[in-house]
């Protein structure tokens, strides 16, 4: 079970704190197998962040926000929700949720619909008034709050299960793939109201599989694969590969294309590797191929002429790739640097989880 005796960090600004968390599954026959769902996780949520768990189907997110809801206990590490025990009713009473897939009754209109959830938190009818009101202009649904749900789109239904989830006014907001089966008009409703919650200042904890989702309205992200945190920070910074927050840039590391030119004997991919020295290029963190650095080589109309597109090299490794090149006899006639994308990123680390996984 998750720790009870999660110091209550007065200054440290964390709403979500999770340190080693681990939780493993029984399956097969008689429940002898085991699954690991989460195998050490570690992260930090900071008040007014809008904190984003990104990663493949599988990777352990929907166990995570389960754990810290206190719907299911973990096997091992701690979780805290505003330094208190994850999934204690103190904590609970402070967080609004929308799981994955709300079952609203289609009885309801949604004013009525926020009338019920109200009351479940405990609202008196005045604050359920004032509420909805507000939660209904909010969400986009004021001229249509007295209509059956049933005529509602599934992007509607996601807008109304917001509103249901800041009826209390939690501090924290907790969404488990808040867009997941939407059609466009319906993720970009959907988006336009955590936006404004997130210009309010609130808190939000959402859990999605859609990168393009989660670049648009996180601040900060978490990259999860195979129960792992494989990197976590602010937005802007794993966007640009930078995995350590505090440095200028990647380790002065970056991806360029270069077209060049080599006598026709001489065979480009080893000569690349050679002229890069693959001990001096190996990778300095996650975000990098790890051998070879070259991630593609293209060979043009002629034999001798060459495109290659290589990864986390810094100026000495461009130095030193202008010199062979003119060295053999060849001929540099571009170099460009391209920029690191969240994608990147994104894919290189779940990529590498996977080898690493299966090697």
């Amino acid at each position: 079970m998750v720790s009870s005796t999660a110091s209550s960090e007065p200054n440290s600004g964390a709403i979500v704190s999770v340190e080693d968390l681990q939780k493993t599954y029984r399956s097969g026959w008689l429940g002898r197998g085991q699954v690991q769902a989460l195998r050490g996780v570690s992260l930090r949520a900071e008040r007014g962040q809008v904190f984003g768990l990104l990663g493949p189907n599988g990777a352990g997110k929907t166990t995570l926000i389960k754990v810290l809801l206190g719907v299911i206990g973990s096997s091992g590490g701690r979780a805290s929700l505003f330094g208190l025990a994850a999934g204690s009713a103190t904590a609970r009473r402070r967080v609004g949720y929308l799981p994955e897939s709300l079952r609203i009754d289609r009885h309801h209109t949604a004013r009525t619909a926020l009338r019920y959830y109200g009351r479940l938190s405990g609202l008196d009818g005045a604050a359920i008034r004032s509420r909805s009101d507000r939660l209904l202009d909010l969400v986009g649904l004021a001229g249509r709050d007295r209509e059956s749900v049933r005529r509602f789109s599934k992007g509607m239904l996601q807008r109304l299960g917001l509103a249901q989830a800041l009826m209390h006014d939690p501090d924290l907001l907790v969404l488990d793939e808040p867009t997941d089966g939407l059609d466009p008009v319906g993720r970009s409703e959907v988006r336009g109201v955590i936006e404004r919650l997130r210009d309010d200042g609130k808190t939000i904890f959402l859990n999605s599989h859609i990168l393009h989702e989660v670049e648009l309205v996180c601040t900060h992200l978490a990259i999860m694969a195979s129960g792992r945190v494989l990197a976590t920070g602010p937005l802007a910074a794993l966007r640009a590969g930078q995995l350590d927050e505090n440095a200028e840039s990647a380790n002065g590391r970056k991806i360029i294309e270069t077209e060049f030119s080599l006598p026709a004997d001489v065979p480009a991919g080893a000569f690349l590797r050679q002229a890069l020295g693959e001990g001096e290029c190996e990778p300095t963190g996650p975000i990098y191929l790890a051998d070879p650095p070259i991630r593609t080589l293209r060979h043009g109309d002629e034999s001798a002429d060459h495109r290659a597109e290589i990864t986390g090299v810094n100026q000495a490794d461009i130095d030193r790739l202008v010199d062979a090149i003119r060295a053999a006899g060849g001929s540099l006639m571009a170099m460009t640097p391209q920029r690191v994308t969240l994608e990147d990123t994104f894919m290189r680390l779940v990529q590498q989880a996977s080898t690493a996984r299966t090697s």
